[in-house]
């Protein structure tokens, strides 16, 4: 999912677990991504794409076996939650953090292509629905969607429901290509994709955590 409903997703976790810090939620729910961004600035992970990219579909996740293996993400999930709930004696902060990763790579096997690896160094078999790329329309509802349900079941005010829908809404050209936008500068580009999906995970995380 794009970087506003992976945000929206540490609603419906504080929602449970009301004594939480919401940064703590935050940083657990983009961990993931944001491990991602980083190992492909650092060329460890490539990302390609077709030489015209229309919508998000021409985009490929081609070579992201440690931040988006089913592997690393359960085993980050467990490793936080010992760290964190033995290690520091935080149990609810452990449990939550441990849930908020998992929340990250369930979401993108929903709407990925086939780009998610068991492990690291297990080239085959690879998971994810494809909604993306064949269902880009249904994929832009199940992304507001999504949002606006995370939003009614934390019960947030109205400018937390405005700042869902103005960043889904702002990924329109992401889904329909007859709708122009800064997709067609991301040809051949993986490092400016980084720092997009980057700048929307930074910016994304502090409104949700400024109005929730």
């Amino acid at each position: 999912m794009f970087a506003i409903n992976h945000a929206a997703t540490s609603l419906i976790i504080k929602k449970e677990f009301i004594n939480v810090p919401i940064i703590w939620l935050l940083i657990s729910v983009q961990f993931m991504e944001i491990l991602w961004v980083i190992l492909n600035f650092l060329g460890v992970e490539r990302t390609t794409t077709e030489k015209e990219v229309k919508y998000v579909g021409d985009v490929h996740l081609s070579f992201m076996p440690f931040s988006h293996s089913i592997a690393t993400m359960v085993g980050l999930a467990l490793l936080a939650w010992f760290a964190i709930g033995k290690g520091l004696n935080l149990p609810e902060v452990g449990i939550a953090v441990g849930i908020g990763i998992i929340s990250h790579l369930i979401l993108d096997l929903i709407t990925h292509s086939k780009d998610i690896v068991i492990a690291p160094f297990i080239r085959s078999p690879k998971f994810g629905l494809g909604l993306y790329a064949k269902y880009p329309i249904v994929a832009f509802m199940l992304e507001i969607g999504y949002g606006i349900v995370c939003w009614w079941i934390y019960k947030g005010g109205w400018a937390l429901l405005t700042v869902i829908v103005i960043f889904n809404l702002a990924n329109v050209s992401m889904f329909f290509s007859a709708v122009t936008g800064i997709e067609k500068y991301m040809a051949n580009r993986p490092r400016l994709i980084a720092a997009v999906i980057l700048t929307q995970i930074l910016v994304t995380l502090t409104l949700v955590g400024i109005f929730c």
